[in-house]
């Protein structure tokens, strides 16, 4: 849509307008059906009223979108384009049945009375409706976040009135963090009762953890180190920045908690060999870390027989 088919639109509205008013003023066409409670000019007059109406709003739609696309982000512009919608499309709806019915207070009336009556018959896509309010006011996720809603994760593509439209990862299809290429529909009711969870609103990096599983006779102290010294070399400085800005922003809320300089590995001990689990700090989006990591780590204790063992159990 552009600003030219907004004015055009605004344009014609206004043709149409000043057609109804000289049709209205002047009667130029005889009634074919004098008998009719309605005459073919108030028909006609009518009609050029609610297509003036119609357009007018549309014209109005298109050019404040762009306006306001054009100074806010692609997030904020999805939000502010829902809300022109309903606000301007809600106007335009008891416009027209105005025009048409010439009976302002009685459609203000009916449509109360018809909203009360479908409020039970349509109670779930009113509550994805309310879902759709607490979204846009408590902002749980925004479109471009990689969220989590109830058995459904992947980044948000889209959120409309009803439902939250998803880019699915860790789907059945693919157990990586890369999408599937499905797309997942979750009515915005589920985030009334289920838990949200965002890996994007915070901060822009989250904590991921990397397990291998070695046999009791390892060199622990080296397989641990090893494994930090590899996460050293590829994160490298990018961690440091990622860590510093993980503290700042936690600064700003009254969570108090001790965040490594760097890379850590955590031993966990089980019957049949010792897990060492790597933790570092990575984009939510960052599957191909984890891959490189796996690689260059195996490749070093593979580099070292006497240093590293693997169990050789096949409970593994």
């Amino acid at each position: 849509m552009t600003r030219r088919l907004g004015y055009s639109a605004l344009v014609v509205a206004g043709i149409a307008a000043l057609a109804a008013g000289y049709i209205q003023a002047t009667g130029p066409f005889p009634d074919p059906f004098p008998t009719t409670v309605l005459s073919g000019n108030v028909v006609l007059t009518k009609a050029l009223l609610v297509v003036s109406t119609v357009l007018g709003f549309y014209g109005v739609y298109v050019i404040v979108l762009r306006v306001l696309a054009a100074r806010f982000t692609k997030r904020r512009a999805h939000d502010v384009r829902n809300v022109l919608r309903l606000l301007l499309g809600g106007t335009a709806l008891i416009s027209v049945l105005g025009v048409i019915t010439e009976q302002w207070v009685g459609v203000l009336l009916s449509l109360g009375v018809v909203g009360f009556a479908i409020t039970f018959a349509l109670q779930q896509p009113l509550l994805s409706l309310l879902g759709w309010v607490y979204i846009m006011l408590k902002r749980p996720y925004a479109v471009g976040d990689r969220v989590k809603i109830g058995d459904s994760k992947g980044d948000v593509i889209e959120v409309d009135f009803l439902v939250t439209t998803l880019w699915e990862v860790n789907g059945d299809l693919v157990s990586t963090h890369q999408p599937s290429g499905r797309v997942v529909t979750v009515p915005n009711s589920v985030v009334l009762s289920s838990q949200v969870v965002n890996y994007t609103t915070l901060v822009d990096h989250v904590w991921n953890e990397l397990s291998i599983q070695v046999a009791f006779e390892t060199d622990l102290r080296f397989a641990r180190q090893t494994m930090i010294d590899v996460a050293d070399d590829y994160l490298g400085d990018a961690m440091a920045r990622e860590i510093a800005d993980y503290r700042e922003r936690l600064s700003e809320t009254a969570v108090e908690l001790e965040v490594q300089d760097g890379p850590t590995v955590n031993v966990v001990q089980t019957e049949s060999w010792v897990e060492l689990r790597l933790r570092y700090l990575v984009h939510p989006r960052g599957a191909r870390t984890r891959n490189v990591l796996y690689e260059r780590i195996l490749e070093r204790f593979n580099a070292a027989p006497e240093r590293v063992k693997f169990p050789v159990s096949r409970n593994r």
